[in-house]
């Protein structure tokens, strides 16, 4: 068996460590605490006026940003994990308001695992050379394969 490349073994330990910190922070999460909110004005994910399950949201991000929920950090974690393997490795056609938020915290964490799955998946399958090559992001910019990475394993630290 071939040994991958050092900078994919070391963005797959990254990747696997922090999700597995995140995953482990999850454990017993209840719909409850999914959706409690600790203060007015939380963002979180609730029903829209067709009945859909959406995220709050707002462009550009308010100032300050508002507290947000367990639902909104880990739906915000989830989404941006498939995005960003759409986008880079995928067919590139989903934009966010195509990904339903999840209503309850097991579909919120199945979403999460899928996403890691996803881009782990793609990250295992690179080779040296790939990590540098120019990959497209959902909002236009090219970056290098690694950067994606790096991007996504901060990001699910940083809201973890």
């Amino acid at each position: 068996m071939t040994q991958p490349p050092r900078r994919v073994e070391l963005l797959l330990a990254g990747m696997d460590e922090v999700h597995h910190r995140l995953r482990e922070r999850l454990v017993g999460l209840t719909d409850d605490e999914y959706f409690w909110e600790p203060v007015p004005g939380c963002w979180t994910i609730r029903r829209d006026g067709s009945g859909a399950w959406v995220a709050d949201y707002a462009e550009p991000d308010p100032e300050p940003a508002p507290f947000t929920t367990i639902a909104w950090r880990l739906v915000h974690v989830a989404d941006c994990l498939v995005m960003y393997h759409e986008w880079a490795f995928g067919p590139a056609r989903l934009a966010f308001p195509d990904l339903p938020a999840p209503a309850t915290a097991a579909g919120a964490v199945a979403r999460l695992d899928e996403g890691h799955r996803l881009l782990r998946d793609a990250l295992a399958g690179l080779g040296e050379v790939a990590l540098d090559e120019p990959r497209s992001t959902n909002w236009g910019e090219r970056w290098p394969a690694w950067r994606i990475f790096w991007a996504m394993i901060d990001h699910e630290a940083h809201h973890g």
